[in-house]
C-alpha cells in the first residue's frame, strides 16, 4: 500500500514564499521517482516538478526559476520550495508517485498510480 501525504500549503501574497512536503509510506522512498502537480479549479492537471531517485530533477517552464523540488530520503519526504509566488500558482497541489518508479523523471501528470489528498495554495494579488 501506498500513502502520500502532503501538507505546507496556504495564502500568501504575490512575491511570496511557501514549502510544501510530501512524507510517503510503503514501498522504500530511495527508490521512488516523484513528481508534484497541481490543479486550478476547471483547468487539467499539470505537472510542475519531478525528482528521480539520483537527484536529478525537472521543472515546467511555468515554475522554473521559482521552484525547488528536493528529497529527504532519511525523512521519506519530498519537498516543493516555492519563491515568488504569483496568483497564476493558485491551485491544490499534489505529490505522486508508484512504486519502481527510481528512474522515471517525467512531469505527465497521469503517469504515476498514486497521489496524495493535495495541500491547497492561494496567491492573492
Amino acid at each position: 500500500q501506498v500513502q502520500l501525504v502532503e501538507s505546507g500549503g496556504g495564502s500568501v501574497q504575490s512575491g511570496g514564499s511557501l514549502r510544501l512536503s510530501c512524507v510517503i509510506y510503503g514501498p522504500p522512498f530511495r527508490t521512488l521517482g516523484i513528481q508534484w502537480l497541481r490543479q486550478a479549479p476547471g483547468k487539467d492537471p499539470e505537472g510542475v516538478a519531478a525528482i528521480d531517485t539520483g537527484g536529478r530533477p525537472i521543472y515546467s517552464d511555468a515554475v522554473k526559476g521559482r521552484f525547488t523540488i528536493s528529497r529527504d530520503n532519511a525523512k521519506n519526504t519530498l519537498y516543493l520550495q516555492m519563491n515568488n509566488l504569483t496568483f497564476g500558482d493558485t491551485a491544490m497541489y499534489y505529490c505522486a508517485t508508484e512504486p519502481d518508479s527510481g528512474w522515471t523523471l517525467t512531469l505527465d501528470p497521469s503517469r504515476f498510480k498514486y497521489r496524495g489528498q493535495g495541500t491547497q495554495v492561494t496567491v492573492s494579488s
